[in-house]
């Protein structure tokens, strides 16, 4: 694929690289590259992408821009709050380079769209904070025999890490055979992250990314990198291929893409139903004839907050549970839904049966009944 005098221009510190050169930068431009996510990890990841010149991004995402991402998700601005994360990046990438293409798509990546979307690109990147869609993107990687390169944030640490059965490495399941039981591992809300943390890793993922598709250098296959921020230190630890994995081992078990919810523990329950801010309020209005519980940490819960509800951070619900009533219903609620279905999967656990999700949670709370 041949690149216009523009390219030439744009690309020429490229050019003097050996492993690069024209030949190298046609092959960016040949190259299509899928980002789970528009986030923490997602932003430089395409930022990077784009300003190298890979031709196709596609993007997957179904979130809005809030103003508590522009902390660590540096591909969004002040004038895309409320509105679709995936417009936001296109026009961001867009400026940054016009001469790629940016594919955007509004969804949620699931077990039911995962193959038909990945299927055409080259390699994968997953920047996702869940392990849902951590193992569904390893999984579709696999079966599609593409590179999924790996990354994740905490705090101030962060990993990263390429898994490649087809080119000789492990897969995420070698590493990580079970997930953690529901609402263990916390969130970024739960427990904060640096907001330059995401920007550390997602460039080593950008950078993984365009060896790869450049055939230069080592990918690093059955490795995985840490990064320690506030020590400044980075180590390598090795990863074996597990010949009992139920993936890529002698003997597979997983063969098609699975029920990813249902696999980590965070499947809704029977027991739970779900409600709308509007029926919610309704009730309230009425006099709730149950519990209204918030799972946010108490920093999301001092901003603001609905009346009469009580506060129980999602990773002590399971310490709590003992003091809370069986006899009535428990209306749940976090910020967007998400943590408050952890919440109900860890209580129906424990012996619940009258449990209410809260849709949207906080933010459809404030946009809906305050109008905020």
């Amino acid at each position: 694929m041949s690149l216009s005098a523009e390219e030439k221009n744009r690309y020429a510190r490229h050019f003097t690289l050996p492993e690069v050169g024209s030949e190298g930068q046609e092959k960016l431009k040949a190259s299509s590259v899928l980002c789970i996510g528009a986030g923490g990890l997602g932003s430089p990841v395409a930022l990077y992408l784009a300003a190298a010149g890979v031709g196709q991004i596609g993007i997957v995402d179904d979130d809005k821009v809030e103003a508590s991402n522009l902390q660590r998700q540096i591909i969004h601005g002040e004038s895309w709050i409320g509105k679709s994360k995936l417009e936001s990046a296109k026009a961001r990438l867009l400026e940054i380079n016009p001469h790629i293409e940016v594919v955007t798509i509004p969804a949620k990546f699931t077990a039911e769209n995962a193959m038909v979307i990945a299927k055409d690109y080259d390699v994968i990147i997953d920047g996702t904070d869940n392990f849902p869609t951590r193992y569904l993107s390893n999984d579709v990687s696999f079966l599609l025999k593409k590179p999924n390169i790996y990354g994740s944030i905490f705090r101030f640490e962060g990993q990263m890490s390429v898994f490649a059965p087809h080119l000789g490495g492990p897969c995420y399941r070698c590493m990580l055979p079970e997930p953690p039981d529901p609402g263990t591992v916390p969130s970024c809300a739960e427990a904060g992250v640096l907001g330059v943390l995401p920007g550390i890793i997602g460039s080593l993922q950008a950078m993984e990314a365009i060896k790869l598709l450049l055939g230069a250098g080592k990918p690093p296959l059955g490795k995985l990198t840490h990064y320690d921020a506030l020590n400044t230190e980075f180590r390598t630890f090795n990863l074996k291929k597990d010949p009992q994995c139920p993936l890529c081992g002698d003997n597979p078990t997983v063969t098609v893409l699975i029920d990813y919810e249902d696999f980590c523990g965070t499947k809704p329950p029977e027991s739970m139903t779900e409600i709308s801010v509007t029926e919610l309020k309704k009730k309230l209005d009425n006099g709730l004839d149950g519990l209204l519980i918030d799972v946010r940490m108490p920093a999301e819960h001092a901003e603001c907050s609905i009346s009469g509800s009580k506060l129980i951070p999602l990773p002590t619900v399971a310490d709590a549970a003992s003091d809370l009533p069986k006899d009535q219903p428990l209306y749940i609620h976090c910020k967007a839904g998400m943590r408050s279905a952890k919440a109900c999967a860890i209580l129906a656990g424990l012996g619940f049966s009258q449990l209410v999700n809260i849709e949207g949670g906080m933010d459809a709370w404030l946009e809906e009944i305050e109008g905020s």
